[in-house]
Formats: structure tokens, C-alpha cells, sequence
């Protein structure tokens, strides 16, 4: 049965979709079959993938809506062992369309149930918000993985996560754990990026993944050829730290931790 990993922050920019696709290949690579789930509504870990949306007839909105199975929704990758259920702009509908359904936090678990049987890892890219489709997520996962851009205010918005994280497990899903927070866009030239490690290594030690995500250009380059990183370029300090993350997720050191968040 798949192990479920939700990568969640309601900041933008800090490198959620990124770390989606590529720890989605890096565990592709290692030879674990993995499904990667695009909840965004902009698609960018779609398109990230290489797949075309125009081209789709039916993506993750039509299986939240109850109009298409898993099955018929989950699309091959050019990677080997990579497929990825894809995202469309359609999906912005989703809120309005279940807010009077009372199970409406729970239709992407049902989604995924019939098929986690047949993968080893599900990576959920959620939108950069809490919104109804992040909350879906994190009750359908085992575990949430948190990219932490190397910046100023980035440990000021760990709070709402936390608490968000709390109200999930006191009700919906309260066997959800913190698979570990990630660094991203680190660059260990700058004090900056290293007071950012200081502190966050400080105050969540048992929560922090020892890999850190360098910021390169070859990074941000690779979603544009819809390749990751990866098969973009392999020997890139990018490729090096999603392969490093995936195998520190595979040891699960930082996974199925219980931590209490207060």
C-alpha cells in the first residue's frame, strides 16, 4: 500500500511544486512506483511533467466530482515508474461546487483508495493557500512534507501550518504525521540562507530533513523543457539534493515521527 506524502505550505514561491515533481522522479529512479497527484489548480507540476493539459480529456477535478475513476484519470509520464494524475484550470471550481457537500473534505481519500494498492509512494502537490483542496490532502495523507524557503519571514508562516496540521489530526485524519520541513532555494553563500538553517535547525530540529535544496538556475530551468531535474540535467547540485531527499524519505527518519505540534 502506498505511502502518502502531502508537500503543503500556503506560501507561494518557496519551492512546493518543485519539490513535488522532482522527489516524485527521485523516487521514480529508485525504483519505487510513484503516482504524483497535481491538486493545484495552475498545473505547473503537470505541465513540469511534460504532459500537455490541452490534450487531456478528463483531469483530478472530474475524479473529485465524482464524473471518472483513479484509473481512467492517472496519465504515464516519460519517466519510468512515474504517472501523475493532472491538473487543469477547471479544477478553480472545485470549492464552490462542493460547499454544501458534507463529506467535501474527504472525496480525495475516497479518490486514491482504489488505487493506492498499486503504488509504493503518492506525492499530493496542494495550491499555495489552506484552501478546501490542501485540507482534502492532508486528510488523505500519511505524512505532510513543508518547503522552507531559505528567506527572512519564511519561519513566520510555519505557525498556520502547524495549527492547520492540529485541526486535521484532532478530527479528520488523526493518524497524519510530519514527514520532515525541507530548506529550499538554499544558498550557502549568503548569512542569510545559513541564519535561516540556524534557526529553523533550533527551534524544529527532530522535524528537519538534513538535505537542503541548493538555488540553482538549472532548477528553475527544467519545468520549462517539462523534464525534472533529474533527466534535465543529472549531475546538477539540484538533481544531487532530490535524490538525497528521496533516499532520506525511503530511511524515513524523519517520517512517521508523531510530532506533537503545540
Amino acid at each position: 500500500m502506498a505511502h502518502i506524502i502531502c508537500i503543503a505550505n500556503q506560501k507561494g514561491g518557496v519551492g512546493k511544486t518543485t519539490s513535488a515533481i522532482n522527489l516524485s522522479s527521485a523516487l521514480a529512479v529508485l525504483k519505487k512506483k510513484t503516482l504524483l497527484v497535481d491538486c493545484d489548480p495552475q498545473a505547473n507540476a503537470t505541465t513540469g511533467l511534460g504532459i500537455n493539459k490541452n490534450a487531456i480529456q478528463k483531469s483530478i477535478y472530474h475524479g473529485l466530482i465524482g464524473h471518472a475513476d483513479a484509473a481512467s484519470i492517472i496519465t504515464p509520464t516519460d519517466i519510468d515508474g512515474l504517472w501523475v494524475i493532472p491538473s487543469r484550470t477547471e479544477l478553480y471550481g472545485f470549492e464552490f461546487e462542493m460547499m454544501a457537500n458534507e463529506d467535501r473534505f474527504k472525496v480525495l481519500g475516497r479518490l486514491l483508495s482504489s488505487c493506492r494498492d498499486g503504488f509504493d509512494y503518492i506525492i499530493i502537490d496542494c495550491p499555495p493557500s489552506l484552501s478546501l483542496l490542501t485540507l482534502n490532502a492532508m486528510s488523505a495523507a500519511d505524512s505532510v512534507l513543508i518547503p522552507l524557503q531559505s528567506e527572512f519571514y519564511a519561519l513566520e508562516g510555519l505557525g498556520q501550518i502547524f495549527q492547520t496540521i492540529k485541526r486535521i489530526k484532532q478530527g479528520m485524519n488523526p493518524d497524519l504525521k510530519i514527514e520532515g520541513i525541507l530548506l529550499t532555494m538554499f544558498d550557502k553563500r549568503t548569512n542569510l540562507a545559513n541564519q535561516v538553517a540556524e534557526n529553523a535547525e533550533k527551534h524544529f530540529k527532530d522535524m528537519m530533513f538534513n538535505t537542503r535544496i541548493p538555488r540553482t538556475v538549472r532548477l528553475s530551468e527544467a519545468p520549462s523543457h517539462g523534464k525534472p531535474i533529474l533527466h534535465y540535467d543529472p549531475s546538477s547540485p539540484g538533481a544531487e539534493g532530490y535524490l538525497a531527499l528521496a533516499k532520506e524519505v525511503l530511511n524515513g527518519r524523519r517520517a512517521r515521527q508523531n510530532v506533537v505540534i503545540v
